[in-house]
């Protein structure tokens, strides 16, 4: 069969054109999305009376078939029909007749395919925001379960000050928390409808994008035609927000593998998200949290082929705007998963709060403290820094820990100690006296915990907002006239 552009062409595509050109092996994930968008815009050519209502009446029962024969994975798709627009149009017409031909009055692939990814990404982001939310929960319940429990703060993966465990899980609580925020950002401008930009230039029929715009639960409608069809920003700030995503669960990755150690034994994860050895039976291996970690690297790389694909590319549409997908269908895929894993796997981490304490009272993250201890006695700061050093020195060549010192042994390095010293070295008293607004005493600890519960109710409610929308968008479009 020739092609539904193929009037003007006098030869058949060579196959290897039609092999390197076609796009339906991976555009065929917007086929739903695609359906979506026919229904609208066959809704509105019908009601402005482009398209004879009988007709638009027909041609919306046809992409109801078809899509039924999507989601039964009874569609077959053809490489040589190019892509999902091409394919679907083609089955329709099969289907139901030449008067198939008309659903493309008004509209051309440039938008329409602009409108899938839009649909496609709106979805998308909605879920992730769930997701994220989900993975923030099992961080609450752990910080909540171990809001006692002390932990060597690091710096420069140094021992350096103490703190709950419960703070240093809400770290990530806030960094998801930025991240969601800008997902919901983001929405705003995934949701905008270029369809009706035409090729480049609009289109001569009398359209009504706002009432498409409605159909599909678009909030806004591209301003410029060329814009419409050219635009990928939103695809590029996704990726990039994507790519904010997995640094941070790659961050906390890598505390995972090394808690897990034997080296630290701070936490354990649970055998279900771990993997064994072919030839060492004793091993246990994090593999989760070293493939999400690893998996990062590649969601980097879709950011920067698709900034490398828009550089210095001319209005409107070109070519090269077909490899705008396959990176954005692999990040969202990687995301996904690694986003599905990793609540469960937080959910189910046996902390080991023993060998925690025992790190806490083995190390000098408690130095601080002391030098904080004799400026309140008047000393300055860089003096009783110096103090405190020479102490830890000592501590280091006699083979001991501030604590194991006796009085005297403190007060050969300044007169200021007195017994007092002791109750200030404790790790809780460490912890609790960091008082502040973000810091990590359990009063503020257990405050932040209440703030991130709340702000994680904010987030289910625009979640639930946004699928509801969503939901009711796909019927408008089904059943509008």
């Amino acid at each position: 069969m020739s092609k539904l552009w193929g009037g003007r062409f006098t030869k058949q595509t060579d196959e290897l054109v039609e092999q390197y050109t076609a796009s339906i092996t991976f555009d065929k994930k917007m086929a739903e999305e695609d359906i979506q968008g026919s229904l609208a815009h066959i809704a509105m050519l019908g009601r402005c009376g482009i398209v004879p209502q009988q007709d638009a009446d027909r041609i919306k029962d046809g992409l109801l078939q078809v899509l039924a024969l999507i989601q039964a994975g009874q569609m077959e798709y053809s490489v040589s029909d190019e892509d999902i627009h091409m394919n679907i149009e083609k089955k329709l017409i099969e289907l139901i007749g030449p008067v198939g031909g008309k659903l493309h009055t008004g509209r051309s692939r440039n938008d329409q395919v602009a409108t899938d990814m839009h649909l496609y990404l709106r979805k998308h982001v909605v879920q992730f925001v769930e997701l994220l939310g989900n993975v923030q929960e099992a961080l609450i319940t752990q910080a909540k379960e171990n809001i006692d429990t002390i932990i060597p703060g690091y710096t420069h993966l140094q021992r350096a000050q103490p703190i709950l465990f419960a703070h240093h899980l809400l770290a990530y609580v806030s960094m998801f928390e930025r991240d969601i925020e800008r997902l919901k950002d983001s929405y705003k401008r995934i949701n905008t409808l270029p369809l009706g930009a035409g090729a480049l230039a609009g289109t001569t029929f009398p359209i009504d994008r706002h009432f498409v715009a409605e159909q599909l639960g678009f909030e806004r409608i591209y301003e410029n035609s060329l814009d419409a069809v050219s635009d990928r920003d939103f695809i590029v700030e996704f990726l990039a927000n994507a790519s904010l995503i997995m640094t941070h669960l790659s961050r906390l990755c890598e505390e995972l593998v090394l808690w897990s150690s034997t080296e630290f034994q701070f936490i354990e994860l649970d055998d279900a998200f771990c993997t064994g050895s072919s030839i060492m039976p004793q091993k246990k291996n994090p593999d989760v949290p070293e493939l999400v970690r690893g998996k990062t690297g590649r969601v980097y790389g879709n950011l920067i082929g698709m900034l490398t694909v828009l550089k210095a590319l001319p209005l409107a549409y070109n070519k090269d705007m077909q490899e705008d997908k396959e990176g954005m269908f692999d990040t969202v895929a990687t995301l996904d998963g690694a986003l599905r894993l990793f609540a469960p796997m937080i959910a189910t981490m046996k902390v080991n709060r023993a060998r925690m304490r025992q790190a806490v009272n083995q190390d000098f993250s408690n130095a601080t403290d002391i030098a904080d201890f004799l400026v309140n006695k008047g000393l300055p700061f860089r003096q009783a820094h110096e103090v405190i050093g020479k102490t830890v020195l000592y501590c280091i060549q006699k083979g001991v820990y501030l604590l194991d010192l006796s009085l005297e042994e403190f007060q050969q390095f300044s007169p200021l100690f007195d017994e007092k010293i002791y109750d200030v070295l404790q790790p809780e008293q460490v912890v609790n006296a960091r008082n502040v607004y973000g810091g990590t005493a359990k009063p503020q600890v257990e405050a932040a915990i209440v703030r991130a519960a709340e702000a994680l109710q904010v987030t289910s409610t625009w979640n639930e907002q946004k699928q509801a929308e969503a939901a009711a968008a796909q019927v408008q479009s089904a059943v509008a006239k």
